[in-house]
């Protein structure tokens, strides 16, 4: 049997803080067999040192290659990195992480035992930085309360899955079934594992593939992000390509529009009040106690009383940035209306289209 050959992208845009860690992690991966054929940095026009960090570990290996991403986002850059790629098999991983020294061998032989067309692990999510905040959010993003029954959050159960962080993909699903969907600023990755599943492909996840990611240092940036980008994405995303829905998605979406409407009416009328209030007491509760799990977890006091308050704002913040993501599309004023299909085929609105699908 020939011997494999894997391709490794990073897409990042000023990553001066971590890339060097990135890199450094991917050159230490146990490869006895000599696997590795390229390690493309593909760069979205960074304006910090990343470009000079890459250059200078360049020079000291050249299976390290910079490659220029002029539309900055991340779909476009992998898209880039699958079109340059000479490896069997392409290893998608990020900037924002670190990563074992066994990743790139369980994800070799994961793959070659499932015979999947992508597999991976579970995140596990990193504090930044040693203030009490980075912890919060560390927190915040580490409790089923939190974060749902998202499985490479949360699983320890090998198996077919609809989704797993970065990914190591066979080359030829590309050829099949078309690169990532560039429409899609955020949650390309998901689309696209949802589409290899809709064609009948198979995402595999292994628990013992394990990824360090980097949480946003502050609760605000966190939640920035989820306004501004995570959950109107999934409303995007739900629009262009149907077979990517997931009732956890939705979730927030419903908590908040609950939280309105039923603020709003129970002032009105007493059958809605009493119900309103056992519910908001009943996640009020839940929030409490997982406070006090994660303050005994952690070792953190300020926890019991601010991850309540943080569970709330996440939740209802997130659901504010899906509802947002909904008005936008009903307007006709959302970004992904505004372009046309990414590749002949793909669909003007549909990420996804063949017979059957």
């Amino acid at each position: 049997m020939d011997k494999i050959t894997v391709s490794i992208l990073i897409p990042c845009r000023n990553e001066e803080k971590f890339i060097q860690g990135v890199i450094t992690s991917v050159l230490e991966f146990e490869d006895p067999d000599q696997i590795i054929r390229e390690i493309l940095l593909i760069d979205g026009m960074s304006i910090d040192n990343t470009k000079n960090t890459i250059s200078k570990l360049a020079a000291t290996d050249d299976r390290i290659k910079l490659l220029e991403n002029p539309h900055k986002h991340q779909a476009a850059a992998l898209n880039i990195g699958i079109r340059q790629a000479t490896g069997d098999y392409i290893m998608r991983l990020d900037a924002h992480a670190v990563y074992p020294a066994d990743y790139l061998i369980l994800c070799q032989t994961t793959a070659q035992k499932s015979g999947a067309d992508n597999v991976g692990g579970i995140v596990i999510p990193k504090i930044s930085q040693s203030r009490y905040c980075a912890s919060l959010v560390h927190a915040l993003t580490t409790h089923k309360f939190g974060v749902g029954d998202s499985g490479f959050r949360t699983s320890l159960q090998p198996g077919p899955t609809d989704t797993v962080p970065y990914g190591f993909f066979t080359k030829d699903i590309f050829e099949r079934i078309g690169l990532f969907d560039e429409r899609l600023v955020r949650a390309q990755d998901y689309e696209f594992n949802r589409r290899i599943n809709a064609a009948g492909g198979t995402v595999w996840l292994n628990p013992e593939i394990q990824v360090g990611y980097f949480n946003q240092p502050t609760l605000w940036r966190f939640l920035k992000k989820m306004f501004v980008q995570d959950a109107p994405y999934n409303a995007y995303m739900w629009y262009l390509a149907h077979y990517t829905f997931a009732f956890r998605h939705a979730v927030t979406g419903i908590f908040t529009l609950g939280i309105i409407l039923g603020g709003a009416l129970s002032l009105v009328f007493w059958w809605v009040r009493w119900p309103f209030i056992a519910l908001a007491g009943l996640y009020g509760l839940l929030a409490v106690i997982s406070g006090v799990q994660q303050a005994w977890r952690y070792k953190q006091l300020l926890h019991v009383f601010l991850l309540p308050i943080s569970f709330f704002l996440f939740h209802f913040i997130h659901g504010c940035g899906l509802l947002s993501g909904i008005i936008r599309l009903l307007l006709g004023c959302a970004p992904v209306k505004q372009q046309s299909e990414p590749w002949s085929g793909a669909g003007r609105h549909q990420a996804f289209h063949t017979q059957g699908v």
